[in-house]
C-alpha cells in the first residue's frame, strides 16, 4: 500500500476538509485552475481555428503550391502557357502527400454594365477543378459546370455582384485585352451568372470571377493542351515548405514553383503571431493557477502542522510527508482540470456548431464568425503540461515541511 497516497485520500475525503479554514482558499485555487484551463483551451481553439480558416481560403483561390512558367514572373494573370503534357499531371505520383492537382489560367479584364464597370481577374478552370472548397462560400445559385461543352456560366463574388448591381441569372459583357495585340479591339465575352460566392477574403472577392478555361485558351490563342499554371493541394499544410522544394526538384528546368506562404508572406507573418499570443496566454494562466495552488498548499501545510509533527515523530521522512501534500495538490489540480475541460470544450463545441460569437470587424480577419479547431492530442498535451508545471511549482513551497520541528509542530495551536 502507498501510505502517502492513503493519507492524502483520507484528508481529501474527510468531512473536516470541507469545513476547514482552508476550504475557501482551496475553492479559489480550483476555480483559478478551471478558469485558466478554459482560457487556454479557447485561446488555442480560436487561434488555431483562425489560422486554419485563413489558410483554407487562400488555398481555395491558389492551391497550396503553384507550378508555372518562369516567364510569367509570378504575375496574377497567365502570360506564357504551360503544356499539360507533364509527368506530374494529372497525378503527381513522384511526390507523396499530394491530394489533388488542377490546371487553371487567369486573365485580366473589365466587366461593363449599363451603370458601371469593374476590373476583374477571370480565372479559367476546367473539368479537373476541385469545387469542394467553394461549396462553403456559395451564397446564391449553384456552382458552374464545365465538364461538358464550352458554356458561358460564371461564378462571381457577392462584392462584385453588389458593385455591378447584378444577381443570379443576369448576363453581362466582359472585355479582355489581347496580349499579343494590345492596340486592337479587346476580346468580348458575354457571361451568365449561375452562382454568387462570398469567401470573406475581400482581396480575392473584389477581383476573381470563375469561367470556363476554354474561353481563356481561345482568347490567348492557346492550344487545348496549354494552360496558365498548375495548382497543387497537399494533404498536410505543415509540409508545405518541404513539399515545395521537393516539387521544384521534380519539375522541368523551365518551370518554377511557389508556395502560398511565399506568395502571401505578409498574411502568413501576421497569422504566425497567433502562436506567440497563444503561448503568452498559456504562460500567464499557468502562472496564475500555480500561484493560487502555492497559496492553497501553504494553507494546507499550516492547517496540518500538528499532523506533520506526529508523522515525523513516528519516523516519516521529509519527502514522505511532502508527497502527502503533493498528492493532495494533484487531486485539487485534477478537479480544476476536469471542470475547466468540461466548460471549455463545451463552449468550443457550441461555437463550432452554432457560430454564436462573431467578429465585430470581420473584414480584418477575413471571416465573420470566430472559428475554432482543436484535437484530442492538443487537449491531452495541455492538461498534462498544466499538471506537471503546477506540481513543479509546488515542489519549492513544499520544502517548508523539512523546516518543521516535530516537537514544536505537535504543540502548535
Amino acid at each position: 500500500m502507498n501510505l502517502e497516497f492513503f493519507i492524502a485520500k483520507r484528508l481529501v475525503r474527510g468531512k473536516e476538509h470541507k469545513v476547514s479554514i482552508s476550504a475557501p482558499i482551496i475553492k479559489i485555487a480550483i476555480a483559478a485552475i478551471s478558469i485558466g484551463v478554459i482560457m487556454m483551451l479557447i485561446a488555442i481553439a480560436t487561434g488555431v481555428g483562425l489560422k486554419h480558416k485563413i489558410r483554407e481560403k487562400i488555398a481555395a483561390f491558389n492551391g497550396h503550391i503553384q507550378i508555372y512558367n518562369y516567364d510569367n514572373n509570378t504575375s496574377d494573370v497567365s502570360v506564357v502557357p504551360v503544356s499539360i503534357e507533364q509527368e506530374f499531371y494529372p497525378e503527381f505520383k513522384s511526390v507523396s502527400g499530394i491530394n489533388h492537382i488542377q490546371a487553371v489560367a487567369s486573365k485580366g479584364g473589365i466587366i461593363r454594365t449599363e451603370d458601371t464597370f469593374e476590373g476583374i481577374i477571370a480565372k479559367g478552370v476546367g473539368k479537373d477543378y476541385n469545387w469542394k472548397v467553394f461549396e462553403e462560400f456559395l451564397v446564391d445559385g449553384v456552382l458552374p459546370d464545365y465538364t461538358e461543352a464550352l458554356n458561358d456560366e460564371v461564378l462571381i463574388s457577392r462584392i462584385l455582384a453588389n458593385r455591378l448591381h447584378l444577381k443570379t441569372g443576369d448576363s453581362f459583357f466582359s472585355f479582355f485585352i489581347k496580349e499579343d495585340q494590345p492596340s486592337k479591339m479587346p476580346n468580348q465575352r458575354k457571361f451568365t451568372i449561375v452562382g454568387i460566392y462570398d469567401s470573406g477574403f475581400e482581396e480575392f472577392d473584389s477581383s476573381y470571377i470563375f469561367i470556363d478555361l476554354r474561353h481563356i485558351q481561345r482568347m490567348n490563342k492557346w492550344a487545348e493542351n496549354e494552360v496558365g499554371n498548375f495548382e497543387i493541394f497537399l494533404d498536410d499544410f505543415d509540409d508545405i515548405d518541404e513539399k515545395g522544394k521537393e516539387i521544384y526538384g521534380k519539375t522541368l528546368s523551365d518551370l518554377d514553383t511557389q508556395t502560398i506562404k511565399d506568395k502571401y508572406y505578409r498574411i502568413f507573418e501576421w497569422i504566425g503571431l497567433f502562436d506567440f499570443n497563444i503561448a503568452l496566454i498559456i504562460g500567464i494562466m499557468i502562472i496564475v493557477g500555480g500561484i493560487n495552488m502555492i497559496t492553497a498548499l501553504l494553507v494546507l501545510i499550516l492547517e496540518r502542522t500538528q499532523m506533520i509533527g506526529v508523522l515525523k515523530a513516528l519516523g516519516a521522512s521529509n519527502w514522505s510527508v511532502r508527497k502527502i501534500f503533493l498528492y493532495n495538490a494533484t487531486y485539487l489540480i485534477g478537479i480544476g482540470l476536469l471542470i475547466g475541460n468540461v466548460i471549455g470544450l463545451g463552449i468550443i463545441g457550441i461555437q463550432n456548431k452554432f457560430r454564436l460569437f462573431k467578429f465585430p470587424n470581420p473584414e480584418e480577419y477575413y471571416i465573420d464568425y470566430i472559428p475554432v479547431h482543436t484535437d484530442l492530442w492538443t487537449v491531452l498535451g495541455l492538461n498534462v503540461g498544466v499538471l506537471l508545471l503546477c506540481l513543479l511549482m509546488l515542489l519549492v513551497p513544499s520544502y517548508i515541511i523539512t523546516k518543521i520541528s516535530p516537537v514544536k509542530a505537535i504543540k502548535f495551536e
